[in-house]
């Protein structure tokens, strides 16, 4: 295997050149706050991701991931995009709207969910924290536009509006140094997942929060665009390695959790992902409710979001996934790893139909030996065989 570092593109389509249409998108979507902000300097190290431009690597992307698996690494959150929900009908009304339980939420606490349509089947995905006068929707740059019209089409007669934050930005850092640094620069700690703490930082609004983290501690900092050299200078002074979008798509990959245009769309039903953490069953009537009880009162669906470890990297994604010469899933995630200890291993994402995984069947993508793995893939603590 080489040790060649791929393009944003090649990671996301599983080692294929970006077409002319994908260089164009790239060059039309929006720089990132931070990227805006680093200098000419980085400028020709942009690529896109989930809708955005940022940095694609500061090193190498094999540094990155081993800072971001055994220390702490900084990384670009301005592809994240902001919503703030306010009315005295928020609440209830969110509720109605996703899949995970909005009115439970403490003040300073979060969840994850999706957002379905009356099939049942995905229209987006987002975090959603409730802060002291409003909700905060966080999700990714790619989705909000469509997002945001299709959750405004649903407020009929309720007093609720939805405001985008555009002067809001974010910045990540994760590993298992992540906390310790995000302190000794000063800025706040929040204290377990999908919570947030609301701070001043130079006199400035600022606020820490504990992200999903299946693998490693993550962790966002949210702060004015204005701020964000100055949040993401004192991280790297403290010692958090500065990281590329490669390296982050690489340990979103790691984790298993699928991204929204990637490895799952509109055409999934949230069973179908894997991702449980969404769904609540007792919360009430929302949209597309009548689907997912029904899928649960009839048991499991037929296909799953499941990881591999693949032989090579000839897979990409949309590859078929064959059983004895048949299609039985696909391929939707591709990355080419370099572990710390370990050495380099090929992990993907993909969906297959769970009767040839119960039945241990022999898998191949593109002539390539595709062994189903759990997730999160953890070679390091060794629940993943080599």
């Amino acid at each position: 295997m080489s040790n060649s570092i791929p393009n944003l593109f090649e990671i996301n389509s599983g080692g294929s050149t970006a077409g002319a249409a994908d260089m164009e998108l790239s060059t039309l979507a929006p720089a990132t706050p931070l990227a805006n902000t680093l200098g000419e300097r980085f400028s020709q190290r942009l690529g896109q991701y989930r809708g955005a431009r940022t940095p694609e690597v500061f090193s190498s992307a094999p540094d990155e991931l081993a800072a971001l698996l055994t220390a702490a690494g900084a990384y670009d959150l301005g592809w994240r995009c902001f919503l703030r929900c306010t009315g005295e009908d928020r609440l209830r009304w969110l509720n109605g709207m996703v899949t995970s339980f909005v009115t439970g939420l403490e003040e300073n606490t979060g969840c994850y969910g999706f957002v379905l349509n009356a099939q049942g089947r995905i229209q987006g995905d987002l975090d959603i924290y409730r802060r002291a006068d409003a909700l905060w929707l966080e999700t990714d740059r790619v989705q909000i536009e469509a997002l945001t019209a299709f959750l405004d089409h649903y407020i009929i007669m309720d007093d609720v509006a939805l405001e985008p934050q555009p002067a809001w930005t974010a910045i990540g850092i994760a590993g298992p140094l992540a906390a310790e640094k995000i302190a000794e620069a000063g800025l706040p700690v929040a204290p377990s997942p999908l919570h947030l703490v609301e701070a001043s930082w130079q006199g400035h609004p600022i606020v820490g929060v504990a992200a999903h983290s299946p693998l490693v501690a993550r962790y966002e900092i949210w702060m004015e665009q204005d701020r964000a050299l100055d949040v993401w200078s004192a991280l790297i002074a403290v010692g958090a390695t500065p990281c590329g979008s490669i390296s982050i798509e690489q340990l979103r990959i790691l984790e298993g959790t699928p991204a929204y245009s990637v490895d799952m769309t509109n055409k999934d039903l949230p069973q179908e992902t894997n991702q449980m953490r969404a769904l609540h069953f007792t919360k009430g009537c929302y949209l597309g409710q009548e689907i997912v009880e029904r899928i649960r009162s009839r048991g499991n669906v037929h296909r799953t979001l499941s990881g591999f470890v693949l032989e090579d990297a000839r897979p990409t994604a949309q590859t078929s996934l064959l059983a004895d010469g048949k299609p039985v899933g696909e391929i939707t995630s591709v990355a080419r790893v370099s572990l710390p200890g370990i050495g380099e291993r090929v992990v993907a994402l993909g969906t297959i139909r769970r009767e040839a995984l119960e039945r241990n069947a022999t898998l191949t993508a593109n002539e390539t030996n595709a062994r189903p793995s759990p997730l999160p893939f953890d070679f390091i603590n060794n629940t993943v065989q080599p």
